[in-house]
């Protein structure tokens, strides 16, 4: 297909590809003459892809292509490949030099190795809990979080990565994960907050 139709099917503007394509998010088309190329459904797979981590995942454009560049590389594992798009959406929490954050992060550790979960001590999302841990005690709040952990390992192991197509094209896999990480995560925050309103009206309001 000619440029303006692969813009027609993606719903992504012409100036925008040729953006992609100079900076390396979107392989080039078969060169059919000087001034044409030539595109197919894998460059319709990578838009899908770049638009999922751009409107949805909200990443940078530096992040995407870390993204992009891991899709590519066809000898990294998928376990690396899903690692690679699901670090990229968790925000970047620094270590806080004080007892309190020292604290914090060995409960979230212990509370990792007492699930038996298989994380990389480098993981955002380690960095992220501590600080929301540190954030629940100074307001008072429980830091107990097994329930939460249990809950979701529940929803991941038994629906999420079953959503995930391995078998198929490594962008439709990455495409998945972040849809589904950011997606079900609205979700179940709507879904929580719903389920307090009907437990509220069970107890209290009749």
């Amino acid at each position: 297909m000619r440029m303006s139709e692969l813009s027609t099917r993606s719903g992504v503007a012409i100036p925008t590809i040729k953006y992609y394509l100079r900076e390396g998010l979107l392989h080039q088309g078969e060169q059919m003459a000087a001034t044409r190329a030539d595109y197919d459904e894998s460059h319709l797979r990578r838009l899908r892809l770049i638009r999922a981590l751009l409107e949805v995942g909200r990443l940078p454009v530096a992040a995407i292509k870390k993204v992009v560049d891991a899709v590519q590389d066809e000898s990294l594992p998928v376990h690396q490949l899903l690692g690679t798009a699901q670090y990229a959406l968790s925000p970047t929490v620094e270590p806080e030099p004080t007892p309190e954050w020292d604290t914090a992060r060995a409960q979230v550790d212990a509370l990792l190795d007492r699930l038996g979960w298989e994380v990389t001590p480098e993981a955002p999302a380690r960095n992220e809990l501590a600080q929301t841990v540190i954030r629940m005690r100074q307001l008072g709040l429980a830091a107990d979080l097994t329930p939460y952990a249990e809950a979701a390992d529940r929803l991941v192991t038994e629906v999420e990565l079953d959503t995930i197509p391995y078998d198929g094209p490594r962008e439709a896999a990455v495409e998945a994960l972040v849809l589904g990480t950011v997606l079900y995560g609205r979700a179940f925050d709507a879904l929580r907050r719903l389920a307090q309103e009907s437990e509220s009206a069970r107890r209290f309001a009749r």
